[in-house]
C-alpha cells in the first residue's frame, strides 16, 4: 500500500485536494451572479455526493483498511484497530463541530438561510456573520483536506469519487459564505475571496497532514488512516450532506440521489478493479 508514495503522488494528492477545496469559489460565484439557484438540482447533487461517500467508505475504504490490518496483525487486533480508527475519524469531525457549535451555520450552511435585510445595522451583522462563518468553515475543512489527501495517496480509483463528492459538498458552503459578505459590502470580489480563502484550508490541512504523517508512513499507518478517512466521510455524509440535501429538495428526490450515488460507485468500483 505504500510503494507508490513519491513526489509525484504527493503533488497529485495536494492538487486534487486543492481542486476539491476551491469548489467553494464555484458555489460563491453562483450565489453572487444569480439569485435563482436551482435548489432541486443541488439537492440531487448533494444526495449523490452522500451516496458516493457512504458507499465507498463501507464497501471499499474500510474493508481494505481492515484487511490490511488483519494481514499485518492478527484478525481480532486488525478489526479492533480498524473500527477504533473509523470512529476516531468520525469523532474528530464531531469534536470540531462541537467546538464551533456556538457559531451560526457552521454545520451544513446554506445560502437560503442568510438574511438579506438592507439596513446598515443588518449589513454590519451580515458582514460579521460571513467572516465568522468563513473562519469556522476553514477550521472545519482541515480534517476534510487531510481525508482527501490520504485517500489520494492510495490511488485515483479511491480518490476521485471522494474529490468529486467533497467538491459538491463545498458548493453550498461557498454560497453560504459569499451571500452575507456580498449583501453587506456589495463586492463580488470580497465574497469570492472569502470563499477562496476558506476553501484553501483543505489543501493546507492536506499539507499539514502530509508533513506530520509521511515521515512515519508505513503499511500500518496507511491502513489506520484509511479507516479514519472512512469515519470522516460517513460523519460528513450524515451530519452535513443529507440534512443539506433534504433542506433543498424533496424526500424522494434526495433518496433517489443517494441511490444514484450508490449505483455510480458500484459501477465504478467494478469497472476499475
Amino acid at each position: 500500500m505504500t510503494e507508490n508514495i513519491n513526489s509525484y503522488t504527493f503533488i497529485t494528492a495536494i492538487a486534487l485536494t486543492t481542486l476539491a477545496g476551491l469548489a467553494t469559489v464555484a458555489g460563491a460565484a453562483a450565489a453572487v451572479v444569480s439569485r435563482d439557484n436551482n435548489k432541486s438540482a443541488l439537492a440531487w447533487a448533494l444526495g449523490i455526493s452522500a451516496g458516493v461517500m457512504i458507499f465507498i467508505s463501507f464497501m471499499e475504504i474500510l474493508p481494505e483498511s481492515i484487511s490490511e490490518l488483519c494481514h499485518i496483525f492478527d484478525e481480532i487486533t486488525g478489526k479492533i484497530l480498524g473500527f477504533t480508527t473509523f470512529f476516531a475519524g468520525a469523532g474528530l469531525v464531531a469534536l470540531i463541530d462541537r467546538m464551533l457549535q456556538n457559531h451560526d451555520h457552521t454545520r451544513c450552511p446554506h445560502a437560503s438561510d442568510i438574511r438579506t435585510d438592507n439596513t446598515s445595522t443588518d449589513k454590519a451583522g451580515m458582514r460579521r456573520q460571513g467572516i465568522v462563518l468563513a473562519i469556522a468553515i476553514s477550521i472545519h475543512n482541515f480534517p476534510e483536506g487531510m481525508a482527501t489527501f490520504i485517500s489520494s495517496l492510495n490511488g485515483l480509483n479511491i480518490a476521485m469519487p471522494i474529490v468529486i463528492a467533497i467538491a459538491i459538498h463545498n458548493l453550498p458552503i461557498g454560497m453560504a459564505i459569499a451571500v452575507p459578505i456580498y449583501q453587506s459590502t456589495g463586492s463580488r470580489s470580497k465574497a469570492l475571496l472569502a470563499a477562496m480563502l476558506s476553501g484553501l484550508a483543505e489543501p493546507l490541512g492536506a499539507l499539514a497532514g502530509g508533513l506530520i504523517l509521511l515521515p512515519f508512513w508505513s503499511d500500518t499507518v496507511c491502513a489506520l488512516m484509511l479507516s479514519a478517512v472512512a469515519g470522516v466521510m460517513v460523519y460528513i455524509s450524515f451530519d452535513e450532506l443529507l440534512p443539506g440535501a433534504f433542506r433543498y429538495g424533496r424526500h424522494h428526490a434526495v433518496v433517489g440521489g443517494v441511490m444514484a450515488g450508490f449505483l455510480l460507485m458500484a459501477f465504478s468500483l467494478e469497472l476499475f478493479h
